[in-house]
């Protein structure tokens, strides 16, 4: 079965797929903090919001045959932005050391908590179809 067609395991999928395009521009911040004229990027946030809104407008097509296609929703990739830096070394460079460990930091919780919720979600289905602990 292909969880990502569950609303919910979609938006978990794309929560992740966030998460870990996140820490790889983080990552590319903190690499580069001695870098002269860097500016520190960042993705913009995914808005719940807008995605509970998607979610509920998408009708899935019927299909009668099973020689039909099956199409799918491919989402666009996430938006890197260079938010205003607030200071900047003489070199130009503007990346806050702690700030992006902070960032990174807290990208790593979000990571974690959203594998967890993956993780009760597939045990409580498991627990439905009568197959706890497998």
């Amino acid at each position: 079965m292909d969880f990502t067609r569950l609303p919910l395991f979609g938006m978990i999928s794309r929560r992740m797929d966030w998460l870990s395009q996140r820490q790889q521009v983080l990552a590319q911040n903190v690499a580069n903090a001695d870098t002269p004229d860097y500016r520190p990027r960042d993705l913009k946030a995914i808005d719940f919001r807008a995605e509970l809104r998607g979610q509920s407008q998408r009708l899935a097509p019927t299909t009668t045959s099973g020689a039909h296609q099956q199409s799918r929703i491919i989402p666009p990739p996430h938006r890197v932005e260079a938010p205003r830096p607030s200071e900047t070394t003489l070199s130009g460079n503007s990346v806050q050391m702690d700030s992006e460990l902070m960032k990174v930091a807290d990208t790593a919780m979000d990571y974690q908590l959203t594998t967890n919720i993956y993780r009760r979600q597939i045990a409580m289905l498991r627990a439905a179809i009568g197959r706890p602990g497998q």
